[in-house]
């Protein structure tokens, strides 16, 4: 967008707001989150008290979106934004920016301990339950304060929630830490999921990085087909916001079977398996169990 249309168009969203100032007290607070699987968290959190929408959709890949007139559209016009932060949002700042909104922006993984990636920040903080909690925790506390006249209820559903999450999280440790050490081992195409590697003891092997900008290299290639080869793995998996052409090649290099589809960045469009955050770790668990317990 050239500066002289940012500028009008900017200004044609507040004449809009003007317009309506009137109305304030009859429009819910509008809450936006980064990305789907924010976004479910946050309305699970705020039950019906906000009307809440997300600038990444299901099944969208948030690394590489390219914000729309739509989307600083919805930013401007937002009370509360939610972002993931940790780097994965690389677009938000120049949008928010660009938007003129007036709204609070919140960091979901406030207090997490990021986990390092090649030297680099791993973005993908949700993919550990126990992070989940932290998320949670983090959301209710801004809503909280958003909504006083709501706080209590908003508690409870930050209770019930976090509950949920602790009982899955319980759940999956027992249910994976039955696997024998030579089925702990999977590879996907993204390194996206270094969080449940690290709670929950398998290893994630990956031709992309955190990032799925990056493209690997031939050598790269080559050198993860040798791996595989050499210390071998238990499946292969593809993701619902990458193509399958890698994980699909590696399987005809290495012999290893597809295993399934991880959801890693985003949830599913409605009427698939991972329609929230707690189903999508459900799938997960499902997929990555079927696929690396022992045959007799």
């Amino acid at each position: 967008m050239t500066q002289i249309k940012r500028v009008l168009f900017t200004a044609l969203v507040w004449v809009g707001i003007s317009a309506n100032g009137s109305f304030a007290d009859e429009i819910p607070l509008r809450i936006l989150a980064s990305f789907s699987i924010l976004g479910d968290m946050v309305k699970v959190i705020v039950g019906d008290f906000a009307e809440v929408d997300t600038i990444v959709g299901p099944d969208a890949d948030a690394h590489v979106y390219q914000p729309n007139i739509s989307d600083a559209r919805e930013v401007a016009l937002a009370d509360i934004i939610f972002v993931n932060g940790l780097g994965f949002e690389t677009w938000s700042e120049t949008l928010i920016a660009e938007s003129g909104t007036k709204a609070s922006l919140h960091v979901a993984t406030k207090g997490i301990n990021p986990l390092l990636v090649s030297g680099k920040i791993d973005p993908h903080a949700w993919n550990s339950l126990s992070n989940g909690v932290i998320y949670a925790n983090n959301i209710a506390n801004v809503l909280k304060v958003a909504l006083p006249e709501h706080a209590d209820a908003i508690e409870q559903n930050r209770k019930n929630y976090v509950d949920q999450l602790l009982t899955l999280d319980t759940a999956t440790r027992k249910a994976l830490s039955d696997l024998p050490e030579n089925r702990r081992v999977v590879v996907t195409a993204h390194d996206a999921f270094g969080y449940l590697a690290n709670a929950y003891d398998l290893t994630f092997l990956a031709p992309v990085g955190i990032d799925t900008e990056a493209e690997p290299s031939a050598k790269d290639l080559a050198i993860l087909i040798k791996q595989i080869k050499t210390n071998g793995a238990a499946a292969l998996f593809v993701e619902n916001i990458t193509s399958p052409v890698l994980i699909e090649q590696l399987s005809a290099e290495t012999g290893l079977r597809i295993g399934g589809r991880l959801f890693s960045d985003a949830l599913s469009v409605r009427g698939g398996p991972a329609t929230s955050y707690l189903k999508m770790f459900e799938h997960n668990l499902n997929t990555l169990l079927s696929a690396l317990q022992p045959t007799e």
